[in-house]
């Protein structure tokens, strides 16, 4: 029900957030305009208190570009990726509504390879879409009114190189379950750039969930990194992890 009012009825409403991390910028659609404070979570309060002040920061799977915005006030540069083209071009509508400059917006998802994936979504809730094959099947067979569609992907080492962009200090990640095949498309990035990582986590069930954990976690070990589980303020390692299913991890290089 709320997202069916979010989607239809203030879809086109320009305001100003009134709460959250991105609090007293402007944005279109959404309800950030209710003055119902849902209070902090793990995963802002932890985002808050990063210091960003002359960073580069990736803002992978940037859905409509309320942490976009929230990056673009404190970082140097943002760049983000966003391959719904409805919620790129919500993003790049609420990237001009605050007349930033300082934000480059991409059509197009980050993996390990170049080429194009399908996409499944809930016309509802866009911003919960995946190309994982177990998420976007439990999508489709759940909502019948899911829709499918082909983007373009790439890693991110190559979008950087082929494309010059400006080398990150902080990598945030969240693409429904698609944080390994990411990860393993960016491992020049990591070894080269040493970027700090936050990334949320997903999966289909909570034995995928797990399953993902680890895959991500032993490959950042591999590329020289600690891990931080941001809800349960401790740090994790691959032996450690048991049948845990982390929600949001912050990952920097040793």
């Amino acid at each position: 029900m709320i997202a069916f009012v979010s989607q239809h009825l203030f879809r086109n409403y320009n305001y100003t957030i009134r709460h959250g991390l991105a609090a007293g910028m402007r944005r279109r659609g959404g309800l950030g305009f209710l003055p119902i404070d849902p209070g902090e979570t793990p995963e802002t309060s932890f985002l808050r208190t990063l210091s960003l002040d002359n960073k580069v920061v990736y803002d992978v799977g940037a859905f409509e570009g309320v942490l976009t915005l929230f990056f673009a006030r404190k970082a140097k540069h943002v760049v983000a990726y966003e391959p719904n083209p409805h919620n790129f071009a919500r993003c790049i509508e609420n990237i001009r509504l605050n007349n930033l400059k300082n934000v480059r917006v991409l059509n197009r998802g980050v993996s390990d390879c170049a080429g194009t994936i399908n996409l499944t979504y809930d016309p509802l809730m866009p911003g919960a879409g995946s190309c994982e094959i177990a998420i976007a099947h439990q999508i489709s067979s759940s909502i019948k009114s899911s829709r499918n569609l082909r983007i373009p992907i790439v890693s991110l080492d190559d979008d950087i190189s082929l494309n010059d962009l400006p080398a990150p200090n902080l990598i945030k990640l969240d693409i429904e379950g698609m944080e390994f095949q990411a990860l393993k498309g960016m491992q020049r990035t990591l070894q080269k750039d040493h970027p700090d990582l936050f990334v949320e986590m997903h999966g289909a069930t909570h034995k995928e969930k797990t399953e993902i954990a680890e895959a991500v976690i032993h490959l950042l070990e591999t590329c020289g990194y600690r891990v931080f589980d941001v809800e349960r303020g401790r740090y994790l390692t691959r032996s450690s992890l048991g049948n845990q299913r982390p929600g949001h991890l912050y990952c920097t290089p040793l």
